[in-house]
């Protein structure tokens, strides 16, 4: 006796296309009502990244414009190319009916968290920012910063880097350096120095003033214009001499070899006219014991 088969795949069969046109019709439905939020979310997509674009483009020209530094033009373009997306994101993001409260959060969070930890870095950071937007030296500046005088080798987001006269290197963090007083010694181009010697009181005054003027004059690369010529005045009147000022504009370039000659000649003329330079001295007075 044979046994009889039971055929089930057509029934199978249609009740998987039944199921089939059951999600069609439910996500259907669905894709159909969303279609506008989609259709208008890809349009801001397009028109915002589109925007992105042409700001960076014209932030590119501005600084450009504006001359500024390289490091800070990359960074500072990568900053707000980074934030228009972001915001870009959570305006694509809201419009397809998504909560967006949860990212702003995760955000907030995240940038406190970072802001915390790199306290220190961050503000080196930002000095960093400062110093190379506004500028208030640039490399191979001469400056005095933070008690260290040198020439500036390198200025980067965290430190700037000096070179001392020892050719000593000294690294000098921003966000101290830009919180603090920089003399720039390069900025206006030429410098004045003011050097102090003393002569006796029995000396005289007229006749010194004549020979260190009479020096300055005649140095062709000292400055001589309205404003900024030679000067030997009396400058105070102290316990064992008379402190004379000699004070003189130089480019820097020349600056310290007038110096150096000055300070040097000053001592031999004046000793050649019979005008002397006191030093400290000290008298010792021994007082004998009797045996």
């Amino acid at each position: 006796m044979q046994e009889k088969t039971t055929v089930t795949e057509p029934i199978d069969v249609i009740e998987k296309f039944q199921n089939i046109d059951l999600y069609i019709n439910k996500y259907g439905q669905k894709l159909i009502d969303y279609l506008p939020d989609i259709v208008s979310a890809l349009l801001i997509f397009i028109i915002g990244w589109w925007f992105i674009k042409i700001t960076i483009k014209l932030v590119k020209k501005i600084f450009k414009a504006r001359e500024l530094d390289v490091s800070l033009e990359k960074f500072l373009i990568d900053l707000i190319s980074a934030v228009l997306k972001i915001i870009l994101f959570i305006t694509v993001v809201a419009q397809l009916g998504i909560q967006t409260s949860s990212f702003v959060a995760i955000i907030g969070a995240a940038g406190l968290a970072i802001g915390l930890a790199l306290q220190g870095s961050l503000a080196n950071f930002a000095g960093g920012v400062l110093i190379l937007l506004f500028k208030p030296f640039k490399v191979g500046h001469f400056i005095k910063a933070q008690g260290v005088e040198g020439t500036v080798k390198e200025i980067s987001i965290i430190s700037t880097k000096l070179l001392t006269f020892g050719n000593q290197l000294a690294v000098i963090p921003n966000g101290k350096l830009s919180n603090d007083t920089i003399v720039n010694y390069t900025e206006e181009g030429v410098r004045r120095d003011n050097l102090i010697i003393g002569i006796s009181y029995d000396s005289d005054i007229k006749k010194a003033k004549e020979v260190l003027l009479a020096l300055l004059m005649e140095q062709d690369l000292i400055v001589k214009e309205e404003g900024k010529m030679p000067m030997v005045a009396v400058a105070e009147l102290a316990d064992s001499s008379v402190n004379l000022t000699i004070r003189f504009w130089a480019k820097l370039e020349d600056f310290w070899n007038i110096k150096f000659y000055t300070v040097e000649e000053a001592k031999s003329r004046l000793e050649a006219e019979g005008i002397s330079i006191p030093f400290p001295q000290r008298d010792v007075h021994l007082i004998g014991q009797d045996k």
